[in-house]
């Protein structure tokens, strides 16, 4: 919380943010000033984006957001307390689902986590990936090490590309901000999700910071700093291109964050999550035959709807200070079918079963349009005029 007095934002109100129109008695109120005090986890100040569902301690010193689903509570990380708090407010946390007959499943969770709940007794997990972290005070150090960065920044300079910080009250709903989020969902291959990956932050801004790229005065992309209060950082929630952003403007975001970070003095700074990476170079808890076969599928196979490989190659061409392992912890006795529906169910707000259907939907669209382009334009595939 220390850099976040620095950047002038204290536990009360954010100036300019919203929430000023709440009472301190608010939940939105409570959980941010919980999330300022005590915030470790990555997906921390995520519980307070749309969808998430609070829960808090009768003490009021704790938090755990998460999704229902299928039975189950999904939390989004950690609970939100004091460290020495952790093991007791796990076991209110429980009991309180206990009694709504869901079990817990604790997405996004990280080794400190992982070693509280193995403390009280056997919690399955399933290692999930890995998210890269760097000390953005080193940054300079990568940048100049690495030629093929510097020149992907250069790209995008010499294309006239401008980046600059907004305040969260100058960005507030911006329509230029939604025109390049929406078309930048149009081109995923799955339907938009939510939970931990939710697109809709524009309204929520308040300790946020915002990075927005414009070329010819036109904004064509923008990157939101989402704050990490106990490990002294930020979390990147959302590097967002739109469809006229030349190579090398996501890098060059990144670098414009990682350069205010480092001036601020943070120690900590993740993209997030890298689905299946294998880059943690840890001992994975051995799983049943099931899930390893359907996680090396999903990994072969799934790249039409979500490129597991291309984004673990994109965050680690940044050259990350090291890899944390993040896993699903659940109070089951085994990671079963009705987790694994429990947890999709959370990120689509559907079964899984709609979630599939609506993805390849929308996978034959996105396919007939190509044609159709393809069809018109038969150079399409080459850089287009406007991004060389």
């Amino acid at each position: 919380m220390e850099l976040l007095k620095a950047a002038g934002v204290d536990g009360g109100t954010a100036v300019g943010s919203g929430l000023s129109e709440y009472p301190q008695s608010h939940p939105l109120v409570r959980t941010r000033r919980l999330i300022l005090d005590h915030g470790f986890n990555a997906t921390a100040y995520q519980i307070l984006n749309p969808g998430i569902c609070r829960w808090f301690h009768p003490r009021g010193d704790a938090v755990v957001g998460y999704v229902s689903h299928g039975g189950h509570r999904v939390v989004a990380g950690s609970p939100v307390c004091a460290p020495e708090r952790l093991p007791e407010v796990v076991e209110r946390f429980e009991e309180d689902g206990a009694r709504q007959h869901q079990s817990i499943c604790y997405f996004a969770a990280d080794e400190r986590l992982a070693a509280a709940l193995a403390a009280r007794g056997p919690w399955d997990r399933l290692y999930l990936g890995a998210q890269p972290v760097w000390d953005p005070r080193g940054w300079s150090e990568i940048l100049s090490g690495k030629a093929s960065l510097r020149a992907q920044l250069h790209r995008a300079l010499n294309k006239g590309v401008e980046v600059e910080e907004w305040s969260g009250k100058a960005a507030l709903g911006h329509p230029e901000l939604e025109r390049c989020l929406r078309e930048w969902l149009a081109t995923r291959g799955l339907p938009p999700l939510h939970f931990l990956v939710e697109p809709e932050t524009l309204d929520r801004l308040w300790d946020r910071r915002i990075f927005v790229a414009s070329m010819s005065g036109t904004v064509v992309a923008f990157l939101v700093a989402t704050p990490v209060p106990r490990r002294q950082g930020y979390l990147i929630e959302q590097n967002i291109r739109g469809l006229e952003a030349p190579n090398g403007t996501t890098e060059l975001l990144l670098d414009a964050a990682m350069k205010a970070a480092a001036e601020e003095g943070s120690r900590f700074l993740t993209l997030g999550l890298c689905p299946l990476s294998q880059r943690a170079q840890i001992a994975a808890p051995p799983h049943p035959l099931w899930i390893r076969f359907l996680l090396r599928w999903m990994r072969a196979h799934g790249r039409r709807f979500y490129n597991f490989d291309g984004l673990d190659a994109y965050k680690a061409k940044f050259l990350p200070h090291a890899w944390e392992p993040i896993y699903a912890i659940t109070s089951d006795r085994r990671i079963g079918p009705r987790t694994l529906w429990a947890i999709t169910g959370a990120f689509g707000k559907m079964s899984p079963f709609a979630l599939g259907f609506r993805a390849l939907g929308r996978a034959l669209r996105q396919e007939a349009r190509w044609l159709s382009r393809r069809l018109r334009d038969p150079f399409l595939g080459q850089e287009s005029p406007r991004r060389r």
